[in-house]
């Protein structure tokens, strides 16, 4: 029986791919007196290269940009810093992210949020999200000393929901960081399409809108019962 339901946050709850568009272009805009030297169109899609979806840290992007296309005026790390303080404006949701969220919960779903990253950051994009208080328990890898794909962050998740890791699932975009390492816990994989990978071989099932995951839940659980 499935107890919880565990997710990740960046292109699972976040479209980040939206998110990072429309900061990088504010960010063009509102210094403009440093960057307008390079087109915006420009500085948006090399941006978006050099962080390779968020898996390249942004003081290694803005040091690239900076020597790429000549910024000058203002240092690597005083855009990183305002990457820090302004991206939280732009988090943008998936469609029915809290419809969804609010459904698991009335039926009885302890939820989880499981996610790379640096803990201020992520925890000021769960709060521009206005999602916090659904999540029974947030784990950020910073905070915890563990990153996906390690079982021990799926199976620390699964002990602080004081439930069997047989009785959760996990819903995320990445093919092995989330799909196949929640799995190989034994949880439920559940894989929400991404553009950035073909497919998740390790799903058990796979949704492209949130709005989805009710019914598999549904037809999860009868297929349990019908087996037992």
């Amino acid at each position: 029986m499935i107890k919880a339901v565990l997710f990740d946050l960046d292109g699972t709850l976040l479209d980040r791919d939206t998110s990072v568009k429309k900061f990088v272009e504010d960010q063009h805009t509102r210094l403009s007196s440093v960057l307008s030297h390079i087109p915006k169109k420009l500085y948006a899609k090399r941006f978006i290269e050099l962080e390779e979806n968020g898996y390249v840290w942004k003081d290694k992007v803005y040091q690239k940009l900076a020597e790429e296309l000549a910024v000058r005026r203002m240092p690597p790390g005083e855009l990183l810093d305002d990457y820090l303080t302004q991206f939280k404006h732009h988090c943008t949701p998936f469609p029915n992210l809290i419809s969804m969220l609010e459904e698991l919960k009335k039926k009885g779903y302890r939820l989880g949020l499981v996610t790379n990253g640096y803990g201020v950051f992520q925890y000021d994009t769960i709060q521009a999200l206005e999602i916090k208080e659904y999540f029974d328990t947030i784990l950020v890898s910073e905070m915890e000393g563990l990153r996906k794909p390690d079982p021990l962050v799926f199976q620390r998740a699964a002990e602080r929901l004081n439930v069997k890791t047989e009785e959760c699932v996990f819903v995320g975009d990445h093919p092995k960081n989330d799909v196949e390492a929640a799995r190989n816990t034994g949880m439920v994989a559940v894989w929400k399409t991404s553009p950035h990978w073909n497919e998740a071989e390790a799903a058990d099932y796979t949704i492209s809108d949130l709005s989805e995951l009710k019914l598999i839940l549904e037809i999860h659980e009868k297929a349990v019962q019908l087996s037992n």
